[in-house]
């Protein structure tokens, strides 16, 4: 067993993922033997008592097909919307019965990237998850496909995954796909390998990612899958990319699946969210000096320093930074609303304050509510 796969055995708070073409029939409904299945091997697992597992399922929307009389998953958000709604019921119910039979109770949690962006709101989804753990249960994460928006087509999951990982301080994140890792080729060609382990983002410059899934019931393919990993290792936690077929022996610790080291420092929780889940409200462009400032200098964004505000945003909403060019160069939580900014633009805040009052004496993106984006 490599040094990799130890740590794997060594976890004690995974997160695992799973996708909807895993859970599925052919026909697009729900198949119980295959959840039964995943439950068998997260129960074994957990069952010494010394592992915690968080499940991260896609699968409202494959689920709701079937009794609505859906052939496939609908393009139009209304009609997904409306299949998840019938269908979390019936896939929760599902996991509720399995996990039922090694007497485990589930806890559903229904997080959106825009909650979870928002200082009490993140804070309340670790203490609910953390509790969950505390108590012996078994939390079963998914997005709120009833109520989210451009939301509800993104990544199949994988991305929650990952910041559902950072968030509860996983040890470990999983991601069951229906490929057994990532292949130096197509894998249903002859001669491609499988790569088995991921120590940086160059190991794979050279790979090229398909993007579809197979099942035609999720959004996910392996892009989204290996996007969720780079945020995931990049965060401190370590990756395990494999199929639902070798759940069992990855968590082993066997030679299945792609590996991907940890490659960066534990961030702060909020600052993974508003980087990698948040929707940006709107944009505040900034002159040369505040770009070097904000992106150089870890400073927060005064109100001198902004040249002009797009968007409609209430104070707290997360909002683009970008330089004269349009780049974003960072993103963050901003403290006024849009239709106030402009008359603060370029002005320092010690002017601001002796016109307006003291309350108009701050930044306008504190720089603990900000992150700086990749180039």
């Amino acid at each position: 067993m490599t040094q990799a796969r130890q740590l794997v055995t060594e976890a004690r708070r995974i997160v695992v993922k799973v996708g909807s073409s895993s859970l599925t029939t052919a026909a697009g409904g729900l198949d119980a033997d295959r959840v039964d299945a995943l439950v068998d091997v997260l129960a074994k697992v957990r069952s010494g008592g010394e592992k915690e597992i968080v499940l991260v399922s896609s699968g409202a929307i494959a689920a709701g097909l079937a009794p609505l009389g859906l052939a496939r998953r609908p393009k139009d958000l209304a009609r997904q919307q409306a299949a998840a709604s019938v269908g979390q019921g019936l896939l929760v119910a599902r996991y509720t019965a399995s996990f039922a039979r090694y007497g485990v109770r589930v806890g559903q949690v229904l997080l959106t990237s825009d909650d979870t962006s928002r200082r009490a709101h993140y804070r309340n989804a670790y203490r609910t998850l953390d509790q969950l753990l505390t108590m012996g249960a078994l939390p079963v994460v998914n997005e709120n496909d009833t109520v989210a928006t451009d939301e509800i087509r993104f990544g199949d999951n994988d991305r929650l995954a990952a910041l559902v990982a950072h968030l509860v301080r996983a040890d470990l994140l999983v991601l069951l796909s229906d490929v057994d890792g990532l292949y130096d080729g197509d894998p249903a060609t002859p001669g491609a390998r499988r790569i088995a382990e991921v120590a940086g983002p160059g190991d794979i410059a050279h790979v090229s990612i398909g993007s579809a899934g197979k099942a035609g019931v999720g959004t996910g393919g392996m892009v989204t899958k290996v996007e969720a990993a780079r945020i995931a290792a990049a965060a401190s936690v370590p990756v395990v990319l494999t199929s639902a077929s070798r759940a069992a022996d990855a968590l082993a610790g066997r030679d299945t699946g792609t590996y991907f080291h940890s490659t960066g420092r534990r961030s702060a929780d909020r600052l993974l969210w508003l980087q990698h889940a948040s929707t940006p409200r709107g944009a505040l462009t900034l002159d040369d000096g505040a770009v070097r400032a904000v992106v150089e200098r870890n400073s927060s964004l005064l109100p001198a320093g902004i040249a002009a505000v797009e968007g409609e945003f209430s104070a707290g909403d997360p909002v683009e930074l970008r330089d004269t060019e349009g780049r974003t160069v960072a993103r963050g939580l901003v403290n006024f609303d849009a239709k106030e900014l402009p008359q603060l633009l370029g002005r320092s805040t010690r002017d601001l304050a002796r016109e307006l009052g003291p309350a108009y004496e701050r930044e306008v993106v504190h720089r603990d509510d900000l992150v700086v984006m990749a180039p």
